[in-house]
């Protein structure tokens, strides 16, 4: 069991969210789904609470009403090992009405914000050379999708 677990709070949409993100991770599912007992009134039936899994890691949806928002003041980060996976999570979570925004962050039709990160970017941006760290951030600041190809031409010069 996980120790701590990430709510997401929806108005009214946290199985149509919980159900696009499975469909969007591998090694995802369903965990149980929470509904208003009966004697709830109009909320009687419908969805309170998911519990779901993507990729290992235990989440929660709570259809919370319209007092809310996602801000980007807390994203969620995949960390990707190629161009293929960045494309495809870019996409995947883009699709539907989402946003781009810069440097590899994006929110997505729910209003979630994700980073979409390939492994090369934070170790780039770390490097002892600061003039190649320097000029990994500059192509980095660029860019809504990292581009793998240019931060690692940016990072030889």
């Amino acid at each position: 069991m996980q120790k701590i677990t990430p709510c997401l709070w929806f108005d009214d949409q946290a199985e149509e969210a919980m159900n696009h993100y499975i469909s969007v991770f591998k090694n995802s599912k369903v965990l149980s789904v929470m509904r208003w007992p009966k004697g709830s009134g109009d909320n009687e039936g419908k969805v309170l609470v998911t519990y779901f899994e993507l990729d290992g890691v235990q989440f929660q949806a709570l259809n919370g009403g319209p007092q809310f928002k996602f801000t980007e003041a807390v994203s969620l980060s995949i960390d990707c090992k190629t161009q293929e996976e960045v494309d495809y999570f870019w996409e995947r979570l883009i699709e539907g009405g989402g946003e781009p925004s810069q440097c590899s962050w994006l929110k997505d039709k729910f209003g979630v914000s994700w980073q979409v990160v390939p492994e090369q970017l934070p170790r780039l941006l770390q490097d002892p050379d600061a003039e190649k760290a320097g000029r990994v951030m500059q192509a980095m600041m660029q860019m809504t999708k990292i581009d793998i190809a240019k931060i690692e031409e940016a990072a030889r010069g």
